[in-house]
């Protein structure tokens, strides 16, 4: 069967403009994702560590959240990249939260006009980076002694 070349291609990536409202719809689903798998373990593995007892408790906090003075190379590593993952997540739940809020707007009609889907869509993304940075300076000032 023969194809006929006038006939219209139907539109993909390489022929849309891209703007910010791409990048937010993207950006939904992967930090759904984020949400998903490195919150979920990180929060099975707290619960886990609760219920096994003080001593599992006591493991896990020297992984996670400090890991003291006669901490491991390991242990040390481990703890900063907790740290890098609790920002990613904390990042992730306030791009999906404020895009989550932006796709409930547009349900309810409003927010189509092209000037408004691009402003909140860049405000989505400013707040999802504000939202976090008070939360990681909080958490520092309260918790790390910075």
């Amino acid at each position: 069967m023969a194809q006929n070349p006038n006939r219209p291609i139907s539109p993909h990536l390489q022929i849309y403009r891209w703007g910010p409202h791409m990048a937010v719809s993207i950006f939904h689903r992967a930090t759904g994702f984020v949400l998903a798998t490195a919150g979920m373990l990180t929060l099975l593995w707290w619960i886990a560590s609760i219920a096994g007892g003080p001593e599992s408790y006591a493991s896990f906090q020297s992984w996670v959240v400090s890991a003291g003075a006669d901490a491991t190379g390991l242990q040390t590593a481990a703890n900063w990249f907790f740290r890098l993952l609790g920002l990613a997540v904390t990042y992730s739940f306030f791009q999906h939260f404020f895009s989550g809020i932006r796709h409930l707007l547009m349900d309810l009609g409003a927010g189509y006009e092209l000037t408004t889907v691009r402003t909140w869509s860049i405000a989505v993304f400013i707040a999802a980076l504000t939202a976090t940075a008070l939360v990681a300076m909080l958490v520092a000032s309260r918790f790390m002694g910075i």
